[in-house]
């Protein structure tokens, strides 16, 4: 689950790491007012789940609460990267002397935290990693052992820190771990951690994903997930609901199958006959009947998709529990485009004949089927 950037940084003042002041709005009118109760200049900033928005235009500056205004006017009417403007950060600018970098994730060949610092932040962080990789600091971190304020100061000293410098960025960084691994975070970035004119150290940007498996420790922002002002398409929506992966792609091909593997393998042989998978939904493992006629309704939702793909390799997940759902969705939703099923495994015989009783073909090879598939939809 993708935080906003002030939600993140609501997690962030939990644990005392400094942000600016600052204010969310919905509307032109609320940011002037909330303008109102800063201290100019400002930071006009577009709350969407998507990286990349200083680049973007998504971030405005302002020196009154009028200038706040029509900056907030301007985003409100703007896409970033397609993703429509509800929510503005209005915020005190910080004056900034020097821009750092600070993000953990987790590094699964390890098994552990990677923290990644470095004395160059900013919106081109990517081209440093690649250009100057010697300016990476790279920590690993077991969430076994405690990290402490030591090892942080170790790390602010290897990115040029010393003196009662060094114990406030140590502090900051002590800190900001903390709140990722209490958060079960997949990500969490702060860029930049801004060195200011006076020598704190500020958050002044920052983004969090928190794994979805561990939300259920997190209640609040489990109930968040489905709120209708997050960035979900209906279909998104309902796949969260139905503890579907589903992801909308391009193309023309609706996909299902079980296993994430298994649905990678499927858009690439569909690829190769020639065809554009239209998304990619993993049943995941064991999947009830009802999941299942969940699963096909979001794939039949999809008014470009003219052919879908059921690729089913059944072990945990019965073949004869797909072919029940298969024909409750067929007569639930009465779809006008073509079903291709695969399905090998578990009661395959049993699912084979409840489909071919409903009048549908199945196959046994994946390659035929997305041959077939890709047929259909070019026909």
């Amino acid at each position: 689950m993708k935080l906003y950037e002030y939600e993140t940084k609501n997690i962030l003042k939990e644990y005392g790491i400094p942000t600016p002041r600052g204010e969310v709005t919905a509307n032109p009118s609320q940011a002037r007012m909330a303008a109102a109760g800063l201290k100019p200049p400002f930071a006009v900033k577009a709350q969407v789940l998507v990286a990349g928005r200083g680049k973007a235009r998504g971030i405005l500056f302002a020196n009154s609460a009028a200038e706040v205004e029509k900056a907030a006017e301007k985003l409100f009417d703007k896409q970033i990267k397609g993703i429509p403007v509800k929510k503005i950060l209005i915020e005190e600018k910080i004056p900034i002397k020097k821009e750092l970098y600070t993000g953990i994730t987790i590094d699964r060949a390890e098994r552990k935290y990677a923290l990644i610092t470095s004395d160059s932040g900013g919106v081109d962080i990517e081209e440093i990693a690649a250009k100057s990789p010697e300016k990476i600091v790279k920590t690993f971190l077991d969430p076994r052992v405690s990290f402490e304020v030591s090892n942080a100061q170790e790390i602010a000293e290897r990115m040029g820190y010393g003196g009662s410098q060094q114990t406030l960025l140590a502090d900051a960084l002590e800190k900001i771990i903390r709140a990722g691994m209490d958060y079960d975070a997949e990500l969490i970035e702060v860029n930049p951690l801004a060195e200011t004119a006076d020598g704190r150290f500020v958050a002044v940007d920052a983004r969090l994903i928190m794994d979805d498996n561990a939300l259920y420790r997190h209640k609040e922002y489990q109930e968040k997930l489905f709120a209708a002002e997050r960035e979900n398409t209906p279909q998104e929506t309902e796949a969260l609901r139905n503890d579907l992966a589903y992801v909308k792609l391009d193309g023309d091909i609706g996909v299902v199958g079980n296993g994430a593997g298994l649905v990678m393998a499927t858009l690439d042989m569909i690829q190769h006959y020639g065809g554009k998978p239209a998304d990619f939904l993993d049943l995941g493992g064991g999947a009830p009947v009802e999941r299942i006629t969940a699963a096909l309704k979001i794939v039949l939702a999809d008014s470009k998709v003219k052919a879908l793909l059921i690729n089913i390799l059944g072990g945990m997940t019965r073949c004869d529990d797909v072919a029940r759902g298969i024909v409750e969705a067929k007569i639930s939703l009465n779809p006008k485009l073509p079903i291709v099923v695969r399905l090998v495994g578990t009661n395959e015989e049993e699912g084979k004949r409840i489909l071919n009783e409903s009048g549908m073909q199945v196959l046994d090879s994946m390659e035929e089927a997305a041959r077939l598939a890709v047929k259909i939809a070019n026909a």
